[in-house]
């Protein structure tokens, strides 16, 4: 395992001060009871503040709405397993046995959420300066070019261009429930506008597929009062 985390960290472009970081990141919480879940939750961060510089340097000549569409297909789970899938993050993730056994090393959502973990670990571990580097290095191979704005929506992009229209700030998502066995759970994830005083739930696979899942309950409510 030693060796695999070398080789992942001489494509990160990055050797970890702390090892522990890394290994945090890429332990499923089918492993282990210390899991990459809150790394996630910060990489994700890292990620969208990263990718929305890059495009404000790219492409200056876009307007807000659309430079939220494209970092939407810039961010989003198939994006990033394909980022994943380049670096090798297969071969190092630490899976429970069922996990392993149903295919978990090569399921989109797993190494999708593994990559943002290691992106809240380099944050952690070296700063943002460093973990935005890394973010430019990993979107070097993907194209980016205004007409990614032509892209559908995704839920949690269009709820938060109906905000941000009104001067609202953006939702917030949290996890308020897990079912299932370690390997197999299903996220309810609840969406709030503070300022309207709404909230709605949904339920996934992945903790993003939950947040998708409530944005879209939430839309579907808005647009219904709006009628």
């Amino acid at each position: 395992m030693e060796s695999v985390l070398d080789t992942l960290q001489s494509r990160l472009q990055h050797h970890f001060s702390d090892p522990d970081l890394l290994t945090l990141a890429v332990t499923h919480r089918s492993f282990s009871a210390d899991h990459n879940e809150r790394l996630e939750f910060l990489g994700d961060s890292v990620l969208n503040l990263a990718v929305a510089h890059l495009l404000f340097e790219r492409l200056s000549e876009l307007p807000e709405g659309d430079l939220s569409r494209v970092r939407a297909n810039l961010v989003k789970q198939d994006t990033l397993h394909g980022l994943a899938l380049n670096l090798g993050l297969a071969e190092a993730l630490r899976l429970g046995e069922g996990e392993m056994r149903s295919g978990g090393q090569r399921r989109p959502s797993i190494l999708a959420d593994a990559l943002e973990a290691i992106l809240g670990a380099v944050y952690l571990d070296a700063g943002y300066g460093v973990a935005e580097a890394l973010v430019h290095r990993l979107f070097e191979s993907v194209e980016i070019n205004p007409t990614m704005q032509a892209a559908a929506k995704d839920p949690k992009t269009e709820l938060q261009e109906w905000l941000q229209a009104r001067k609202m700030r953006v939702p917030v998502y949290r996890v308020v429930g897990t079912t299932g066995a370690a390997h197999q759970q299903t996220f309810e994830v609840e969406c709030e506008i503070t300022e309207l005083g709404m909230t709605q739930r949904g339920m996934g696979g992945s903790r993003r597929a939950g947040e998708q899942a409530a944005a879209a309950a939430m839309l579907e409510n808005l647009r219904s009062k709006t009628q």
